[in-house]
């Protein structure tokens, strides 16, 4: 693809994922709403900022390195965008799903029954499987190599404190366990 023609699908791309990004968070804002006035909790909020800016430095970090390299789309560009739309169906499914539920935050209705509809028959956390995909299939679309591999791995330890988090609270607060039996933890998790 001409560079000109790189530099657009960069542009609209990151322009895409911003103005997501944007609708989440005042869905995510609106449903926080609906459930603290249900008596919901907030779990791990301490870990929240850490989470924002691990997406807004991903954002830019595939942006400016693509721009700074020359957008260069890789070779195998269809699979990626196919493995990208493919990734953001799953995130909406799951968030549908989820309903008035979802957040961005682990806010949890106590005694609320857990979800186990849409993506959530099969997989626990199908959102952040949605965030594993797009770490690493927009900067390899994009030939974005040092996004990949240095957010990619701060992705993972984020997600790794957040999922723990998320399951003590939901097991604490709602019917998780048995819905989801075999995901007790121990107490050092």
């Amino acid at each position: 693809m001409p560079a000109s023609a790189t530099e657009r699908v960069l542009w609209v791309l990151a322009g895409v994922v911003a103005l997501q990004r944007l609708a989440e968070l005042g869905l995510a804002r609106r449903n926080e709403s609906w459930a603290r006035s249900r008596g919901a909790i907030e779990h791990g909020a301490g870990h929240y900022p850490a989470f924002f800016v691990l997406h807004v430095g991903w954002l830019v970090g595939w942006v400016v390195e693509a721009w700074l390299r020359g957008p260069v789309l890789s070779g195998l560009w269809p699979v990626w965008l196919v493995g990208f739309v493919a990734a953001e169906g799953l995130r909406y499914w799951a968030i549908a799903s989820l309903g008035e539920n979802w957040t961005t935050r682990i806010v949890v209705v106590p005694g609320e029954r857990v979800k186990r509809s849409g993506p959530y028959r099969f997989l626990r956390h199908p959102n952040y499987l949605v965030m594993v995909m797009e770490f690493i299939l927009t900067p390899l679309l994009l030939r974005a190599p040092v996004t990949l591999v240095v957010f990619s791995l701060c992705n993972m330890w984020v997600l790794r404190l957040r999922v723990r988090l998320e399951e003590k609270a939901l097991r604490e607060l709602t019917d998780y366990e048995e819905k989801f039996p075999g995901t007790r933890r121990t107490v050092n998790d």
